[in-house]
């Protein structure tokens, strides 16, 4: 599985390029993937293995969109969610009923979010409270009072998210700043402004079923709460070294922690794994929490 050999955003062709070679793959009918499924599953199949993987690009990318706001290359953030993709291949058991789509979403969206909790400090967000509120929540609540044109904010947008979040005026503009610049779905297609074709429809697949799935992929909220939720399951010393090793702009160094704490310098990094597997993990179980909460409903 690990071998797979998938397309990918380059710098020279761009997310166009990539979007139109993922386009070729053909959608597969729920027989045909069943088929594909078992023979993997039962034969080691890695031709069918590639087809299932191949056959549900078009999901990374829609839901690796729900993320640009997060200010991370959006390569890297399709990368990952192939990687999760992969993963529920390895794993999908077709006989339970469900289609793949169904079952990936969840291990796509965990790979991807377990993908910006290490890159936090790429973002270059601060560990306050006022900061991570706004870094979860800023997007949410310029939806809600339609400000998602691209730039700055006016005076009257900033005071408005700064009195909902509960946050001072400077901040808003600055995590505004540094979030900002990311292409919208509703962008057009086109670089000469051609208003016809816009990202979100070009993705759009015309299948029911698939459009379906992805239309009800609105749980960014939850989402954001899962990624914050998640530094919760750990310590008040492992929330100090994760936060300081892996969130920080400026990250200390083992040796300035195992001075902090009076252990050695391997201990701290233990913790660190430690503190990081632990965040991982809670991640993934909420993801699924929320499958099978959705799945029962």
């Amino acid at each position: 599985m690990a071998n797979i050999a998938l397309p990918a955003v380059t710098a020279e062709g761009g997310l166009s390029r990539y979007l139109s070679e993922i386009r070729r793959f053909p959608m597969l009918e729920p027989n045909e993937e069943f088929m594909l499924a078992k023979n993997w599953r039962e034969q080691g199949d890695r031709e069918a293995a590639h087809k299932l993987v191949t056959s549900h690009l078009r999901l990374v990318a829609k839901i690796a969109m729900g993320y640009r706001g997060y200010g991370l290359p959006i390569g890297e953030i399709i990368s990952e969610g192939n990687v999760g993709l992969m993963q529920a291949v390895k794993r999908f058991e077709p006989d339970k009923g469900f289609r793949l789509a169904t079952y990936a979403m969840w291990w796509i969206r965990a790979s991807i979010q377990e993908y910006i909790l290490r890159s936090w400090s790429l973002v270059k967000m601060g560990t306050t409270a006022n900061q991570k509120k706004l870094f979860f929540n800023l997007r949410k609540v310029k939806g809600q009072i339609a400000a998602l044109e691209d730039g700055d904010l006016n005076p009257e947008q900033v005071s408005e998210i700064a009195t909902r979040l509960g946050v001072p005026e400077d901040d808003v503009v600055s995590m505004n700043r540094r979030l900002s610049g990311d292409a919208s779905l509703n962008s057009p297609l086109r670089a000469d402004g051609d208003t016809g074709s816009e990202w979100q429809d070009w993705l759009v697949d015309d299948q029911e079923s698939q459009e379906t799935l992805l239309a009800e992929n609105e749980e960014l909220d939850n989402r954001k709460k899962m990624l914050v939720n998640a530094l919760e399951v750990l310590n008040d010393r492992e929330k100090r070294i994760f936060t300081a090793r892996r969130l920080d702009e400026d990250p200390l160094t083992l040796e300035a922690l195992s001075e902090e704490f009076g252990v050695s310098r391997e201990r701290v990094r233990q913790i660190e794994v430690r503190a990081f597997e632990k965040v991982q993990k809670a991640v993934t179980e909420a993801a699924r929490k929320l499958e099978a909460g959705e799945a029962a409903a």
